[in-house]
């Protein structure tokens, strides 16, 4: 069956005459990361298939649904306190109750659940194609607690249904894998999303033609790493993909997050090259240490200079290419000396920006169980050390782009800023424009005339 053309299911009402009635209502709330964003969106189709409308506030909602990141504590705590917002409704009115979805429910959804009794479903990130079904009986029947968790890390119960809606009509997230194989010490997405598995190629090209049909004019690819993409199939890797994707009419821009050095091969950079029209020259490219020694402890498969090398090659492959990392301080037994071997490596490759957090353990991890941890007020040190040096390299990198013309793509009202809307630039820059929302997914000429650590201020060019 073509991507888009799915059978829409018979709502989950009782009987006929409560067809007369006001359907039922959802509320949706996503945390973390670009996958949970694009699997919100379509948990949104997949319940206004079943006849559910949904709720301008949580509050007002039958259920509000909880897509949620386990990948540090403090965004796991930051869903417990909303949960916890809901206790006084739910003993007066029994609703809303909530379904927890992803990492953090298939870590400790069986807990939460005797925590907060409103919580009627859970379920893993591979298993939500059980979901919504499961959201409509509990709704209509006393059911017990639905639990849907993923036991066998390698099968996939995937919702079977394209975003319609999405927060901007004018980009998109696709996922093109599941799962992760690296086993990073500190990691503990391979224990709550599973093994890695490419999702085929023809869904993917289906998905996305689907997307530029509906005005779509900016694609980004997802996976825990997409540059493993086509390990598992028969000679078509992540290039190929790349490559395919950027040849069908109608898209103006393609992404891709996030990569991992070890699988960051010259096939690619040779495809971002090829297709420079239409492949952003924009790479996240996670480092986490500086020091051979924490790399080797964090299992990340690389030392210090075979990721200088492939920074190397992706700058004379991409003069202007726009580089990101991630980057963790105070990992188990970091040393003084090791975390100056952090700050060096961030001095010399200069990043445009660095997505910078101090350690957070997660239980289940061997690096969890160590007992080296470095002191919470040396860990936040450092990490003020870090985003110190990254707040300046980012203030110079951004200024020497003051007087130059780039092309933004308009996208959304600017947080900070009357009358003001932003943008990026092909290289992820975050420029603010005096533009109207009628001006929402043009691509516009602009010049650069201020800058700080974080965005650019242009002017449009007429």
């Amino acid at each position: 069956m073509p991507w888009g053309e799915w059978p829409v299911p018979r709502p989950f009402f009782i009987d006929d005459s409560d067809a007369n009635e006001a359907p039922p209502s959802f509320a949706l709330k996503v945390y973390g990361c670009q996958m949970n964003v694009y699997d919100g969106d379509r948990m949104r189709r997949a319940m206004t298939l079943l006849g559910w409308k949904e709720a301008d506030e949580p509050e007002k909602a039958d259920c509000v649904i909880f897509m949620t990141c386990s990948i540090r504590d403090k965004a796991e705590q930051k869903v417990l306190s909303e949960l916890g917002r809901f206790r006084s409704q739910w003993m007066k009115k029994r609703k809303p109750y909530i379904a927890l979805l992803g990492c953090m429910a298939q870590r400790t959804g069986r807990i939460v659940v005797e925590k907060f009794p409103w919580v009627k479903i859970v379920a893993g990130p591979r298993s939500l194609g059980a979901v919504p079904s499961s959201i409509a009986r509990s709704f209509f029947t006393d059911a017990p607690v639905f639990f849907h968790l993923d036991d066998d890390p390698t099968t996939l119960n995937d919702l079977t249904c394209a975003p319609e809606s999405r927060l901007n009509p004018h980009k998109a997230f696709v996922t093109i894998s599941h799962g992760c194989d690296q086993f990073c010490s500190y990691c503990i997405v391979p224990y709550v999303r599973g093994r890695f598995g490419s999702k085929a190629p023809d869904r993917i090209m289906q998905e996305i033609s689907a997307l530029l049909a509906s005005g779509i004019v900016e694609i980004t690819l997802l996976g825990q790493n997409v540059n493993t993409y086509g390990r598992d199939l028969k000679g078509y890797r992540f290039a190929n993909l790349l490559k395919d994707v950027a040849g069908l009419p109608g898209l103006r821009r393609l992404r891709f997050t996030t990569s991992h050095p070890i699988d960051f091969t010259d096939d690619i950079l040779e495809a971002m090259s090829t297709h420079s029209d239409v492949i952003c020259p924009s790479i996240n490219l996670p480092v986490q240490a500086g020091s051979d020694k924490v790399l080797r402890e964090m299992n990340r498969k690389y030392t210090r200079d075979e990721f200088l090398s492939v920074i190397e090659r992706i700058r004379k492959t991409l003069p202007e290419v726009g580089l990101t990392t991630d980057l963790i301080v105070g990992f188990p037994g970091e040393t003084v000396e090791e975390f100056l071997q952090s700050v060096s490596l961030l001095e010399l490759v200069r990043f445009d920006l660095v997505h910078s957090a101090a350690y957070s353990p997660r239980e289940g991890t061997p690096a969890a169980a160590r007992e080296d941890r470095v002191s919470p007020k040396e860990s936040a040190r450092r990490l003020v050390q870090i985003n110190e040096l990254q707040t300046g390299i980012s203030m110079e990198i951004n200024r020497s782009l003051i007087g130059k013309t780039v092309e933004v793509l308009i996208d959304e009202p600017a947080e900070k800023g009357a009358k003001l809307m932003q943008g990026r630039t092909a290289t992820d820059k975050v420029v603010l424009l005096k533009a109207t929302e009628e001006m929402r997914g043009e691509f516009r000429r602009a010049k650069i005339t201020e800058a700080s650590p974080w965005c650019l201020t242009g002017e449009i060019l007429r």
